[in-house]
This record gives C-alpha cells, structure tokens and sequence, in this order.
C-alpha cells in the first residue's frame, strides 16, 4: 500500500516542475544557467555602468594633462597609468566606453531599424518587391565592411553622426534577411491568415501580428551586432578616421599606445586593446546566452 502510494505521488510531482511556469521565468531560467551568458551580461552591466557615471567614477579630466607624470605605469595615484601627454588613462576608459557604446547602440538601431522594415516589406509582399530587396541586400553584402568605412569617412567629416549612419547602413542586411526568413513563416499561421480574412489592412497585420513574434531572434542579432560595430569604430579611429582627438576613444589609445611599446610603456596600448577585446567578448557571450534561452526547444 505504501509502495503504491509512493508511485503515485511521482507523477504528481513531475507536473509541477518547470512545465507550468510562464515563458518569462522559463527564458530567466534558462539564461541564468548559461554562465557565459551571465558572464557576459555582468561586463555589459559594468560598461554601462562605468560610461553612465563616469563624471562621478573618474579620478581625473580625460583631456587634462599633467606634464609631470608622462607615461607613468599602473599605480595608487594613476589607476591605469597615464601617456605620452601624463592624461590618466582610466578616466580616458571610462569615458571612451561612452563613446564606444553610444555608437554601438546607435547604429545598431539605424541598422535594425532599416532591416526591419524592408524585411518585413520583403517577406509579406513577395513577388518582385521580394526580389528587389534582396538583390539590393545582395549588393551591401558584397562590400567590404572596412572598406566602405573608410571611403565614407574619408568623402565625409569623420565624427559621431558620419559614423552612426556608416555602421547603420552597412549593417541592416543581415537584419533584412533575418526579418524576411520571420515574416515567411508568420504570415502563414492561423491568427494572421484570420486577420487577413477579417480585412485587416498590411500594415497594421506586420506592426501588430508579425513583428512582436519576430522580435525575440531580432533582438539576439542586434546584440550580437553591437560587439561588430564597436569594434568598427575602433578599427576606424586606430587608423586616424574615427572619432577625432582629443576626443577619448579606445582604438586611438590602440594606436598612439603601440608607439611606445618597444621602450616599455605596455600598458598605453595593451589596456586599452584588453579593454576592447572584452566588451566584445562580452556581447557576444550575452548574444550568444539570449539566442540559446529563446530557443523554443530547450523548454519542450
């Protein structure tokens, strides 16, 4: 008697599991278990932290000099230590995470923005609109990224807006094909071929019915494509076309650092190089972490 009553009990037990609760706790669930997810979530969090109170957290101005501690190495007074002009090298972090982020997210929402549209345009219209489009995505695929990074700051003023619109326009057609791949198979369920037989007009069906289900894989994108494009600005502003001195920005730091790393002076490039190669490390592990906790399988 004892022996059936345990065996009943079992089922009962498995039915309260993690089956029953909501997809937000499943997603958080799922996330939190992935500790490279949460590694990566914890950096994004400090940078964001580090760029936002940065005023209050740096010890010095970015852009003050102090000529009597040129190129002194990591210590109690100078963090990070200082370069060829003594201007204190972590104040220059925290405030080139400013820039760095600002442009990431920015252009990173011209680009999604962009590719949103036209995928969704793409995907619901088919037919000649469809092929247009991805012929025209087909071309910005074939362009090297660098390339015509540099040809656009070049014909343009390099500065935070030229950037912005650079990245955001050499970005969206990843985005595009993603939309596009999303709408072919939403606008075949039930809810949106109902909607459409109730007269239900395109656009409010795209706004209202597709993109909120086709944002979940949108969003692992973008975060994904933040780490490419701040890595972008930097490659641009080590080669002198990027954000402008005396403006703090880590791939300028890269490349004045890498002058002095044959008298010794490591830290003036390295720092600012590990710096990057975290953050990108970073959002990419958190890109990464949300792709695999919305995955649909991991909660059959």
């Amino acid at each position: 008697m004892a022996a059936t009553q345990t065996q009943s009990a079992a089922p009962v037990s498995l039915m309260t599991e993690p089956r029953y609760i909501s997809n937000r706790a499943r997603f958080w669930l799922a996330f939190r278990r992935n500790r490279v997810a949460m590694a990566g979530l914890v950096i994004v969090i400090l940078l964001g932290l580090g760029a936002i109170f940065a005023p209050n957290i740096a010890p010095y101005d970015p852009i003050e000099p102090h000529y009597m501690s040129r190129l002194q190495p990591p210590s109690g007074e100078f963090l990070l230590g200082t370069d060829e002009l003594g201007r204190d090298l972590f104040s220059r972090l925290l405030y080139g995470a400013r820039i760095s982020l600002v442009i990431g997210f920015i252009a990173q929402g011209v680009a999604l923005t962009i590719g949103m549209l036209l995928g969704m345009v793409s995907g619901w219209y088919g037919g000649w609109v469809d092929d247009l489009i991805m012929r025209i995505t087909d071309v910005f695929f074939a362009i090297p990224g660098l390339m015509f990074l540099i040809v656009w700051v070049t014909i343009f003023e390099p500065g935070p807006i030229s950037i912005f619109l650079a990245l955001g326009l050499i970005g969206w057609p990843g985005e595009a094909r993603m939309m596009r791949s999303q709408v072919l198979g939403i606008k075949e369920l039930d809810y949106v071929l109902a909607a459409r037989a109730l007269g239900a007009p395109a656009w409010r069906i795209m706004f209202q019915h597709i993109l909120p289900n086709a944002l979940a894989p949108m969003i692992v994108l973008a975060t994904l494509g933040i780490a490419g494009v701040i890595l972008y600005e930097a490659t641009l502003s080590f080669l002198g076309l990027g954000i402008q001195i005396p403006t703090p920005s880590w791939g300028t730091m890269v490349q004045f650092g890498k002058n002095y790393l044959p008298t010794g002076q490591w830290w003036y490039a390295v720092i600012p190089g590990l710096t990057i190669m975290i953050t990108v490390l970073g959002f990419n592990f958190l890109g990464d972490g949300l792709r695999d906790a919305l995955d649909p399988t991991l909660y059959e």
